[in-house]
């Protein structure tokens, strides 16, 4: 009789990101409670992290509070093994840091590509010492983990050799896993684990992806994950999807929206239960922790839209674009007066009317990239009407936070 297995499969959870300045512990906070008792009530014994578990390389110690304190509390529950790897977002050194410490709680972490690829294949066991399954944990792989650089290299020969590294590293783990799934037992298993970008992957605008290596010329096909994966577990796109159309290849996704272009996007975590090595796939629908909200128009609309937000008594971050023709003065003013006394709060005010202006100021012979951002800037004092005696101090300010910026390129470099 096969065993049976049952795996959660989640993704790119950003701790410590922040919304237009504002920050998100709570929702954060809110996520991993829920997830573990989703852990607790699905009886999930083993937890698949695949990558971008943290928002930046150096996250905040509350950032880092949540993510020991959950990985505390799993071990509590009957989860008995948790696998992570690095993503682009974190840095490798400080997910290896407490490995050793983790791998006592059965919490097994790749924050980068291994030398060997053997060293990136897991034997998991039950509570009785026998095998239960065998993971690939390939982290996310950086340009320098899988290419060599040669001089005169032209922007193709890049690319081609970054595919072919991809490739190639996959193909020698999961053969390595399948080596150990033969000696241990040939119903065990095999899952896959990675943080890349597989070609044809949906992403929606403002989500927070960044483009892989350089641009996005190392996107890779399906067939990277050899036929020997029962399941493989991804990272990095923040919808959740399939890959080519292949059930066993998954993305789980962001669990909170990392931007208004996700506000409305059903966030999920993947319940896999396996028998013998047939994988059987659950969605299971995230709550929306935090309400966004994109509102689009006039002045009216505008005014009217939030009348309506406003009678659900909800707590609602928004992002508002007003697009009417008329040029609305004190516009942030204006729609401040508008939520005052709700649970609305204006996180984000874009003015498309002005955009377009300033646009519509570059000639047919130019593009607003032959421009200079002193350029852009005058042509949006212009756009907005700012009365001369303004215009001095406001290009001053501008041209000294360009200094400060060109000062910090030079010191990163």
């Amino acid at each position: 009789m096969s065993k049976t297995l049952r795996v959660l499969h989640s993704s790119d959870w950003h701790l410590g990101r922040l919304l237009y300045g504002r920050r998100r512990y709570d929702e954060f906070a809110a996520f991993l409670d829920w997830m573990l008792e989703v852990i607790e009530q699905e009886r999930i014994e083993l937890l698949l992290i695949a990558g971008d578990l943290f928002d930046t390389t150096t996250p905040s110690n509350r950032a880092q509070s949540l993510y020991y304190r959950f990985l505390h509390n799993v071990a509590a529950s009957p989860c008995r093994h948790v696998v992570i790897v690095g993503g682009n977002h974190d840095s490798p050194t400080f997910l290896n840091a407490p490995q050793q410490l983790l791998r006592a709680l059965d919490v097994h972490v790749v924050g980068a590509a291994c030398d060997d690829p053997a060293d990136e294949v897991l034997l998991l066991k039950d509570t009785a010492g026998e095998p239960e399954a065998i993971v690939c944990a390939v982290p996310y792989l950086r340009d320098r983990d899988i290419r060599h650089s040669e001089t005169g290299e032209s922007t193709d020969d890049k690319s081609r050799k970054l595919i072919e590294g991809i490739y190639d590293h996959y193909a020698r783990v999961c053969a390595a896993g399948e080596a150990m799934r033969q000696e241990q037992g040939p119903d065990l298993p095999l899952i896959g684990m990675g943080h890349l970008f597989a070609a044809g992957g949906q992403t929606l605008e403002g989500d927070g992806v960044r483009d892989l290596y350089v641009g996005s010329l190392a996107q890779v096909g399906s067939d990277c994950f050899p036929e020997t994966l029962d399941y493989v577990a991804l990272g990095h796109l923040h919808v959740p999807q399939t890959v080519a159309g292949q059930e066993r290849i998954r993305y789980s996704g962001s669990p909170l929206p990392m931007g208004f272009g996700e506000a409305h996007q059903q966030k999920l975590l993947y319940r896999i239960e396996f028998e013998g090595r047939v994988p059987s796939i659950r969605m299971l629908e995230i709550p929306c922790f935090q309400r966004l909200e994109r509102l689009k128009g006039d002045q009216q609309q505008l005014a009217g839209a939030i009348a309506r937000l406003a009678t659900g008594r909800e707590s609602v971050w928004l992002e508002i674009h007003y697009e009417g023709d008329a040029i609305a003065a004190d516009l942030r003013q204006w729609l401040e007066e508008q939520v005052k006394g709700t649970q609305l709060e204006i996180l984000r005010v874009r003015n498309n009317r002005v955009i377009e202006r300033v646009l519509s100021r570059v000639g047919e012979e130019e593009t607003l990239d032959d421009l200079s951002p002193p350029e852009v800037f005058d042509r949006a004092l212009a756009a907005h009407q700012v009365p001369e005696a303004q215009q001095a101090d406001l290009k001053a300010l501008f041209n000294g936070l360009l200094r400060e910026l060109d000062e910090q390129d030079n010191r990163a470099e």
